[in-house]
């Protein structure tokens, strides 16, 4: 399905997406993911596990609504642009650009003059979005994904972009969510 950016609706995450929100993103971290991180990873990443780190995640949550239901959503930290996910049958038609913008937004709110984002390699779907979109690949680094006993070292790619006056003007047009604080995971 595609949709027209103007008829996407971002707002704030509340507790009664936190289903959608977890669906989202078990379906979408399946697609780029899979195939791509260490088994470990794998072995924890089950549909439960989104199910119980989504409600915890709400404040640093927006999503993209389109017709009535969540589209999408981000989870910006900092200037950390953490999570990207569209339902598959919203994606290609703007849902996606609209949440990366707003995650800009949200990290030039927050002071930042830089946002940043980490990639695995294998996703090569999500590294052409970026690039199309301004963000630059900075090259390999570990990233290191919690678990129950430790934590799972993953190969990833850091992007970035600068953030320019465009950013830096629209933070100043949506200070509701702009403190938002973060809730531990």
């Amino acid at each position: 399905m595609s949709v027209e950016a103007e008829h996407v609706e971002l707002r704030a995450a509340r507790r009664a997406d936190a289903v959608a929100v977890a669906e989202i993103w078990y379906r979408g971290w399946c697609d780029g993911h899979l195939g791509n991180v260490p088994e470990a990873l794998v072995a924890v990443r089950t549909r439960e596990s989104f199910a119980e780190r989504a409600p915890r995640r709400l404040a640093d949550t927006t999503v993209a609504v389109v017709g009535g239901e969540v589209a999408g959503f981000v989870m910006v930290v900092d200037d950390e642009v953490e999570q990207v996910y569209v339902a598959e049958r919203h994606r290609g038609g703007g849902v996606a650009v609209a949440l990366l913008k707003e995650a800009e937004r949200l990290v030039a709110a927050g002071g930042h003059r830089q946002a940043w984002l980490a990639v695995v390699p294998g996703n090569a779907r999500a590294r052409r979005f970026y690039e199309r979109n301004g963000w630059t690949d900075q090259g390999p680094f570990e990233q290191f994904a919690p678990r129950d006993q430790g934590q799972v070292t993953v190969p990833a790619h850091r992007y970035v972009k600068r953030l320019g006056d465009e950013a830096l003007r629209h933070s100043t047009g949506r200070s509701a969510e702009k403190g938002r604080a973060r809730r531990p995971e």
